[in-house]
């Protein structure tokens, strides 16, 4: 839908670096608008994963008023190396071992509620158009229902930690369905056309 409109589309992938790179690539100012799916970088950031992107993400776009999209995908994982590799601190969570060399440790509804505070502070900062996409059946291939990760009580702390804490300004879209659907793909892609078009 973006390359329709002539947009040349950069993926990164949220493993810390991707973040990190995306970021300042927004600070170079060569990106017309930032699809933020993937805010899991968060969650490493606030556990200690080995996936963080660092305290300043989130930051670029807001700073530059780079009109964005921002989704809490992937908000119900921290990521971790082989099940060796996971602090002593966490006996006991709930785990999901996505290869060998990934472990995956599901959020809890306190980690959720901080990490909702912290993405919706990150966005009161935006000079620019911003808008938050929230799918509420899952928000990530796991956190689905009958899935591993699946905890209706973190998702709700998460949800409502962003929209409590979000400057009344900021439009929030909540969808009935699951991140990787179709249907929550395209509302984000016209969402963030619609930004782009109010910046211009």
């Amino acid at each position: 839908m973006l390359e329709k409109q002539g947009y040349e589309v950069l993926v990164f992938h949220a493993t810390g670096v991707g973040g990190r790179t995306m970021e300042s690539l927004v600070e170079s100012g060569m990106v017309a608008g930032v699809l933020d799916i993937t805010t899991t970088e968060w969650a490493d950031e606030l556990v200690g994963g080995v996936l963080s992107a660092g305290p300043t993400r989130l930051e670029a776009a807001a700073k530059a008023g780079v009109p964005a999209i921002v989704t809490p995908g992937c908000l119900d994982m921290a990521n971790f190396h082989g099940p060796g590799t996971v602090p002593e601190k966490f006996k006991g969570r709930t785990f999901y071992q996505h290869n060998p060399q990934v472990t995956l440790m599901r959020t809890t509804p306190e980690e959720c509620a901080e990490l909702g505070k912290i993405v919706a502070q990150k966005l009161n900062a935006s000079k620019g158009p911003v808008t938050v996409l929230i799918p509420q059946k899952a928000i990530s291939v796991i956190s689905a229902p009958g899935q591993k990760f699946h905890d209706s009580a973190a998702d709700e702390a998460l949800f409502d930690a962003i929209k409590s804490n979000l400057r009344k300004d900021i439009e929030v879209i909540e969808m009935d369905c699951a991140i990787n659907d179709a249907v929550f793909a395209d509302a984000c892609a016209n969402a963030l056309l619609r930004n782009i078009g109010k910046r211009k």
